[in-house]
C-alpha cells in the first residue's frame, strides 16, 4: 500500500441497516391458481403497488414441503409490481430453489414485530394473499394519549403508521402514500393515497377525509380499491368510512 493510498478518504463503507419490508404469505403452491386469485383481487390496479420489495413467506407450506415455481412466482409478483428479494420460513429444499432463483433468505424472527393485514381472495385452494406491513414513520409529533399527527404533505412512497392509537394529518395524502393506524385515521385535507385504519383489527375503527379520493381504503383487514368506485354521494367530498359487519360503509359529512 502506497503512502498517498493509505491516507486517501473512503469511497464506501458497509454499515448494518434495517430495511422495512412486506412479506406475501403464499397459501399454494398451484402458481394458476394463484395468478387467478390475484387478478380477481386485486384487477387492473397498476398503481396498488409500486416496485415494493417484498418477502415471500413460506410458512403455511413448509410443513407440507411443497415444491414452488419460484422463476415462475417471482414473475408473477412482478406482474402486480411487487419486487420478491427474499423467503423465511422454507424447507431446505423450498430454500435452496428460492436461492437458486436468485431470492434471499430472511430470518423468521422479523415477523414478531410486524403488523398483518389480511386481503380475502376467495378460490378454491387459495384462500388469502396476506401484505405484512413494518413502516416507520418519517414525521412524528405525538400528542396526549396514543394521537400522532403529521402537518406535512406526505408524498409518493412515504408510509406513516399511528401504533396503538389514531393518526390524524392535516395536509396533503399524495397518490403513492400509505397512512395506517390501530385505530381510527382524520385528513384534513384531500386523501388520495392509501388509508390503513384499524390495523391490528380495531372494527370500531373509522377513516374521515376533507376530500375522499383514496387509492385503498381497508378497516379492520375489508378492503376496498380503486377497481370499486366510491359512491358518488362521497368522491372527492368531506365523508367518513366506518365498518358494518364486513362491509365498508361510506357516508358523506354535511
Amino acid at each position: 500500500m502506497t503512502a498517498s493510498s493509505a491516507n486517501a478518504p473512503a469511497l464506501f463503507d458497509i454499515k448494518s441497516a434495517s430495511l422495512t419490508l412486506e412479506a406475501f404469505l403464499l397459501k399454494t403452491g398451484n402458481l394458476s391458481l394463484l395468478a387467478q386469485a390475484m387478478k380477481d383481487r386485486f384487477g387492473d390496479s397498476p398503481d396498488l403497488f409500486d416496485g415494493e420489495p417484498v418477502v415471500i413467506d413460506l410458512t403455511h407450506l413448509a410443513s407440507l414441503d411443497v415444491a414452488i415455481d419460484f422463476p415462475a412466482l417471482i414473475a408473477l409478483l412482478t406482474q402486480h409490481k411487487l419486487k420478491p428479494v427474499a423467503v423465511r420460513g422454507a424447507t431446505r429444499k423450498q430454500g435452496d430453489a428460492a436461492r437458486a432463483a436468485g431470492l434471499a433468505e430472511a430470518p423468521d424472527g422479523s415477523a414478531s414485530a410486524s403488523r398483518i393485514e389480511t386481503v380475502e381472495v376467495v378460490r378454491e385452494v387459495v384462500k388469502e394473499v396476506v401484505r405484512e406491513v413494518r413502516v416507520e414513520v418519517p414525521v412524528e409529533v405525538p400528542v396526549g394519549g396514543h394521537t400522532l399527527i403529521i402537518d406535512k404533505p406526505l408524498r409518493s412512497g412515504q408510509q406513516v403508521y399511528a401504533k396503538g392509537g389514531d393518526l390524524i394529518i392535516t395536509a396533503l395524502v399524495n397518490h403513492g402514500a400509505e397512512v395506517i393506524a390501530d385505530g381510527s385515521i382524520h385528513v384534513y385535507a384531500p386523501l388520495r393515497g392509501k388509508a390503513i385504519a384499524g390495523a391490528k383489527g380495531n372494527t370500531e375503527a373509522r377513516i374521515f377525509a376533507a376530500c375522499m379520493e383514496p387509492e385503498l381504503l381497508s378497516i379492520a383487514g375489508t378492503y376496498r380499491t380503486t377497481e370499486t368506485p366510491l359512491p358518488d354521494s362521497v368522491r372527492g367530498k368531506p365523508a367518513q368510512i366506518r365498518l358494518e359487519g364486513e362491509r365498508l360503509v361510506f357516508e358523506p359529512i354535511a
